[in-house]
């Protein structure tokens, strides 16, 4: 795509804030939030209009908490960076909370506000109404230091690298020796990776201690039994609680997990092994070597955006247009977070994505995951309230992994090899058979977690070990290796930084699953009910969104058994 047809998105002029300004210090802020607070409201136009002047000081204040964000994880040894991102945290964010919870209050008690019916605020007036039950002042200060040390997890795994071949890797790049046909080879890199995520066991576990320690007072303060509890009302749970979750990992259980048994034995009956151990997982089974959809990053993006394109050009503007702003950062190096992300930025409405890409297909399958987040916040860039622009994680979640699927058909662009392509395509969907149980045991370790908050680091391991078991296929020879699979928890930075965020991932999966079932039946309409969707930002409940998206809000045991069927089949149709 030419990039001189690309029209570079502004800012919408703003009406609240001066044009010139920037967040410095609290002082400078804390005049916006009085006038909010003073503000007489006499009519239900003031109303709305309060909202929209409150919304765009949000914007402002959360793009610029995103890029002290982006700029801390693009390069975690930057003192200065880490400098910055802490003193928003330390200095503004404790600031702005008691200043939400005053106009949350002025809002509710507006004689005018159940006269505001448009889509989307009896959605964001419900999220008031729980963000106002459940704020406690005491909680600030408790949140502040959450916020401060959860980054430490990704200063300790930025940092993280081994030596093969050689070579100095980070993590994720020494990962692709776990693709190498030469067994001793794989073998090596997987006890050098975890090996040195051993050398820091002892330092996350610390730290996991205190961020336990920390988020239980929080739920005590706010008069919960339990941080799990509290995590529910405070991620606005309300079309699901910690039942309908156990259900899930019991259905899992059930419906998945006698699959991934069945890949396994598959797995180690055509690598003649006598043992499958863990590195025996990510070879190709036919002892063709790894895949290599892109050359670097730059041709990545390319074929990505190609991709995109052809299942819409609106879809390929919008990665272009990202490209086009640097809104990109792709490659995997030493001194940069792990992981991946999409960042939402509010004012610009154009987001940021990072990953750490070598030449893998994991690496495509997390560009385009992100690439859907990304085209989730450009479809509902001109929703009117930034609270209508943040989608609960069980919708954002569709979005990114609906495209993983949406997208299968043109995966022609990094595979020029028709065998290529079809081996991609079955390396995915069993890869998607094999997300549930990981995201089953990494949600039922955070519920045994924090229903028990006085457990030792021993009884979290042995709890660690039992629910990895009862998920995991019972092929893999884990002996020797009992002390790297009782820690493999401190990988998953999800339970560092973003707890209870997770079984978000399930959900979607099985939407993203009965997505492109619908793809397949009925292309354009599935892909026009899919974006129609995701336009709809979070002015609907989660079930009504689902809903527009032509699928169903549904975990249970029936419907995973029915949407693993159809996965199976597609996988047979290979």
């Amino acid at each position: 795509m030419n990039t001189n047809q690309i029209e570079i998105p502004k800012r919408d002029k703003r009406h609240f804030l001066p044009e010139s300004f920037t967040v410095s210090s609290w002082d400078k802020i804390a005049p916006f939030y009085k006038e909010l607070e003073e503000r007489e409201i006499n009519s239900v136009e003031d109303l709305r209009r309060w909202f929209q002047d409150r919304s765009e000081l949000e914007s402002v204040l959360a793009e610029d908490m995103g890029w002290r964000y982006i700029k801390m994880t693009i390069n975690t040894t930057d003192e200065e960076a880490r400098e910055r991102f802490n003193y928003f945290v330390s200095q503004i964010q404790p600031n702005i909370a008691p200043e939400d919870h005053k106009l949350n209050q002025k809002a509710l008690d507006s004689p005018y506000l159940n006269a505001l019916q448009e889509e989307g605020y009896p959605v964001m007036i419900r999220s008031m109404k729980s963000e106002l039950e459940i704020y406690r002042e005491a909680n600030i200060p408790l949140n502040t230091e959450i916020e401060t040390l959860s980054q430490e997890f990704g200063s300790i795994s930025g940092n993280m690298t081994v030596e093969i071949e050689g070579r100095e890797l980070t993590l994720q790049q020494a990962a692709d020796f776990l693709e190498s046909t030469d067994r001793a080879r794989r073998e090596e890199a997987y006890r050098k990776i975890s090996e040195r995520r051993l050398e820091d066991n002892f330092k996350l576990d610390e730290l996991f201690d205190k961020l336990l320690n920390l988020r239980h007072r929080v739920a005590l303060n706010a008069d919960f039994d339990n941080y799990r509890d509290y995590m529910f009302k405070a991620m606005g749970r309300f079309d699901y609680g910690p039942k309908d979750c156990e259900d899930f990992h019991g259905a899992v259980k059930a419906e998945v997990v006698p699959l991934l048994n069945a890949i396994a034995r598959e797995r180690k009956e055509k690598l003649g092994l006598d043992r499958l151990r863990p590195w025996d997982h990510s070879v190709d089974t036919e002892g063709r070597d790894q895949l290599r959809p892109f050359r670097d990053s730059q041709d990545l993006t390319e074929k990505t955006i190609k991709v995109f394109s052809r299942l819409d050009p609106f879809l390929g503007k919008c990665l272009s247009i990202m490209r086009e702003m640097k809104h990109l950062d792709l490659d995997s190096r030493k001194g940069k977070a792990p992981g991946g992300y999409n960042y939402p930025l509010s004012e610009i409405g154009v987001p940021f994505i990072f990953m750490n890409a070598t030449s893998t297909l994991r690496d495509l399958i997390t560009i385009l995951h992100e690439g859907g987040h990304a085209v989730h916040s450009f479809l509902s860039r001109e929703l009117e309230l930034n609270d209508f622009k943040q989608p609960p994680s069980e919708v954002a979640e569709l979005a990114s992994m609906s495209m993983e699927l949406l997208t299968m058909d043109y995966w022609d662009e990094y595979f020029e090899k028709e065998e290529d392509l079809i081996r991609a395509k079955k390396d995915h969907l069993e890869q998607i058979i094999g997300t549930l149980p990981w995201v089953a045991t990494i949600d039922q370790f955070q519920h045994w977690i924090y229903t028990h908050p006085e457990h030792d680091q021993q009884e979290r391991k042995e709890a660690w070990n039992r629910i990895f078991d009862s998920f995991s296929d019972d092929i893999t020879d884990w002996s020797g290796l009992e002390k790297a699979k009782s820690y493999l928890w401190q990988k998953q930075l999800h339970l560092y930084e973003v707890p209870f965020y997770y079984i978000e991932y399930g959900m979607a999966q099985l939407g993203a699953v009965a997505v492109w079932k619908n793809y397949k039946k009925n292309p354009d309409k599935a892909l026009k009910d899919y974006q129609g969707a995701l336009k709809l930002g979070y002015t609907r409940p989660i079930p009504e969104v689902y809903e527009a998206a032509g699928i169903r809000f549904d975990f249970s045991r029936e419907y995973i058994r029915e949407l693993m069927a159809f996965v199976k089949e597609e996988l047979e149709k290979l």
